[in-house]
């Protein structure tokens, strides 16, 4: 196998033109050639291959592209413009087609990374890959050391127990937190759990990069110095699907009572002797000879 061979529907979504799946509905459909071939499904090509989609050669690969925005509360993190203040439309960026690594949830704000290389977007997310994502979290009411003990050590939810964090109070209603998981909702399910409601949220770090003084609504792309560090971060981390066993823990369940072992059927009885019916046993045993002992 070629060291520089891609998936074919890879290959096509780097360029920008669409996402993997509509590549792959492209696909399907007949619409992609390669080398005046129509391709199949599974296909693996190289920079060398030429690629036509839909009768026109597919333009090389751009350069790659690496933002970081301040998410306001009420943009979605979806690339799906039938949904309102989808984030690309939120970012308004032209020079080519972009999308969010990870997700911020609609109530929340702050810092979120957008990009076009799909490498990397694995790289990051990958549970095993244990990258820092930090939070300044605002909830409903006064909490203690014990809130913060809690949310530190491990929450049950989503059938499933939290990694420990890193959880630190920085007022009456208020923590930083660092998490390295990105599970749905964490920090408000974990919060819930344990009797509080989340009242603002934002994210203010991912790995190396900070929102620093970056204003919401705004973005800015990433600097050779931080795009650096962060491939150099990357670059023990699996893209794969391997890197996401190490999973959290999960909850113990209460064993269920073992199975009685099946019995063995039992023999079938021999047929009755013809002329004589079966009879009841007695509960006595005969004598030889199948008559009884007479007495005298």
């Amino acid at each position: 196998m070629d060291t520089n061979d891609t998936r074919l529907n890879k290959f096509i979504s780097e360029t920008g033109i669409c996402s993997r799946r509509e590549a792959d509905r492209m696909i399907e459909e007949g619409q992609v050639k390669v080398n005046g071939r129509v391709a199949e499904m599974g296909l693996r090509v190289t920079p060398e291959d030429r690629v036509m989609v839909r009768g026109k050669p597919l333009k090389a690969k751009p350069a790659p592209v690496y933002l970081a925005y301040n998410k306001p509360v009420g943009v979605t993190c979806t690339t799906d413009p039938e949904v309102p203040d989808n984030i690309v439309k939120a970012v308004n960026y032209k020079k080519g087609r972009i999308f969010p690594i990870g997700r911020l949830d609609k109530p929340s704000e702050g810092l979120i990374l957008l990009t076009n290389d799909g490498d990397i977007v694995n790289k990051i997310l990958r549970a095993g890959n244990a990258h820092d994502k930090e939070y300044v979290v605002t909830v409903d009411k006064p909490f203690g050391s014990e809130f913060v003990q809690k949310m530190a050590s491990g929450v049950p939810i989503l059938g499933t127990v939290t990694q420990p964090c890193r959880v630190r109070q920085l007022g009456p209603k208020s923590f930083n937190i660092i998490l390295t998981q990105g599970m749905n909702r964490q920090i408000r399910r974990m919060a819930e759990y344990l009797g509080y409601e989340v009242t603002r949220l934002k994210r203010v770090r991912i790995m190396n990069i900070s929102l620093g003084d970056l204003n919401v609504g705004q973005w800015r792309p990433l600097n050779k110095k931080e795009m650096a560090l962060i491939n150099q971060m990357v670059a023990d981390s699996s893209a794969t699907e391997e890197a996401s066993t190490q999973a959290a823990p999960s909850v113990r369940k209460t064993p269920k009572p073992a199975r009685k072992k099946p019995q063995p059927p039992r023999p079938e009885r021999k047929p009755a002797r013809k002329g004589k019916p079966p009879g009841k046993k007695s509960g006595k045993k005969p004598y030889p000879g199948g008559k009884s002992k007479k007495r005298g």
